[in-house]
């Protein structure tokens, strides 16, 4: 019996061709003026790192000022299962033949929030504020699983139906942590519907709840029009091979640099401002030698003027030098903090990982010694800061995927000015 393949190929070699999907807003303008827009752009996730980062390697999928990130990934969802079921036939100039391709998604990167709706999940302000897991803190919990959201969509939907529909959503959203952007409008408008048929009017009969559930009930098979249920949740939940939890890596640039590195400075900073140390600390970075650093200056008045308002490159720079420069300045758990920051940076800047075990021990060991030394600073923080947990899903993510590099957003988001 030969390989499906091999039948379908016609004898061709088959590739399979991992794909990198990202989806961000971006404004339409080139003014500052707000014009939002959703954009997918995609990547070839087999080509070697250094041609990644390359501008001509991201290819824009789609855009629209008016379709929400769920309607767009069901179009992206029907194309790459379509891609994948029949196949591409295509030309191969290094082995000078036709080939077939077989394409599907092996990650969707993004932002936190842009992660969370894909995942169908409340987003970082939530009781249970990760999408990966259900549970808070430094250790990981029970891991989330398609079906399981499914579960809560649907449960959340015949909630929608009973009396008091819109505290009982409230809660289950709460306490699940799950909402699905793809079924928010069929919610509202059952909660809406129930309020209005259950509404007391002057010289009309109260409608009994056996009536008020018969007509929200018909009003839900009209709004799926003959379709089923499915076909309206979150697209990613049925996808093949893709499980949409653990298949949207936490980028560093955000989590890190503008996560965790960003609230230690922000404590730091007002440390020494309150000790009237901010001068001695401008001094000192303004004479550092830098010449290990890629960043030229780290333009001392700047960063001490602006302190409030640094980005990303600021922050990856001060990580590195910063037990230099305030070792004596500030509390012995604030300067073993960075002192670990600078390990952790180092560790999620790898371009290579040439033994996974040894590199993720370490890994490991860094983040853990980091959350204890957080927990110390301020006890309330891994409750508070959805970031330090995600920190916890880094090693499971690399093991996956390969180094953090590969699932970080900037290069996504410097395509931004093409569009």
């Amino acid at each position: 019996m030969p390989n499906p393949l091999r039948a379908k190929s016609g004898g061709r070699m088959v590739l399979t061709v991992p794909l990198i999907v990202f989806m961000d807003d971006v404004s339409g303008n080139i003014s500052k003026q707000w014009n939002k827009h959703h954009v997918v752009y995609m990547s070839n996730a087999a080509l070697p790192r250094e041609m990644l980062e390359k501008e001509f390697c991201v290819r824009f999928v789609s855009s629209s000022p008016h379709a929400t990130p769920m309607e767009l990934m069901c179009g992206f969802k029907e194309s790459i299962v379509a891609a994948a079921s029949d196949g591409i036939i295509t030309w191969d100039c290094k082995y000078n033949d036709e080939v077939m391709l077989v394409p599907y998604s092996l990650f969707d990167a993004g932002d936190n929030p842009m992660q969370a709706e894909v995942c169908s999940h409340g987003g970082l302000k939530c009781n249970y504020f990760c999408r990966t897991c259900k549970v808070g803190g430094m250790t990981c919990g029970e891991l989330r699983t398609p079906e399981g959201t499914k579960m809560d969509i649907l449960k959340q939907i015949e909630l929608s139906k009973l009396s008091g529909g819109t505290e009982k959503v409230k809660n289950a959203v709460s306490l699940t942590g799950t909402r699905d952007a793809a079924t928010t409008h069929i919610v509202s408008h059952l909660l809406e519907l129930g309020k209005r048929l259950r509404k007391r009017q002057a010289g009309k009969p109260i409608m009994s709840e056996e009536d008020v559930r018969r007509q929200l009930e018909q009003e839900f098979e009209d709004m799926l029009h003959g379709s089923p249920l499915e076909d309206h949740l979150n697209p990613l939940l049925g996808m093949p091979g893709v499980n949409i939890h653990q298949d949207t890596p936490m980028e560093i640039f955000h989590t890190i640099l503008l996560g965790v590195v960003k609230y230690f400075w922000g404590q730091t900073a007002w440390i020494l401002d309150k000790g009237h140390l901010l001068d001695t600390f401008k001094a000192r970075l303004e004479s550092i030698n830098k010449d290990g650093l890629n960043s030229p200056t780290l333009g001392a008045n700047y960063i001490c003027r602006f302190k409030g308002s640094l980005i990303g490159k600021h922050f990856k720079s001060l990580a590195q030098v910063m037990p230099y420069l305030i070792y004596n300045l500030v509390p012995r758990t604030v300067l073993n903090g960075w002192t670990v920051i600078g390990k952790l940076v180092v560790l999620l800047w790898h371009t290579s990982i040439e033994n996974t075990e040894l590199y993720l021990a370490n890994l490991s060991r860094t983040i853990d010694d980091f959350l204890s030394i957080s927990v110390q600073c301020a006890p309330s923080i891994l409750i508070t800061k959805a970031k330090f947990h995600f920190l916890v899903h880094i090693p499971a993510y690399i093991r996956h995927f390969g180094p953090a590099l590969l699932f970080s957003t900037e290069r996504f988001e410097s395509f931004n000015h093409v569009f």
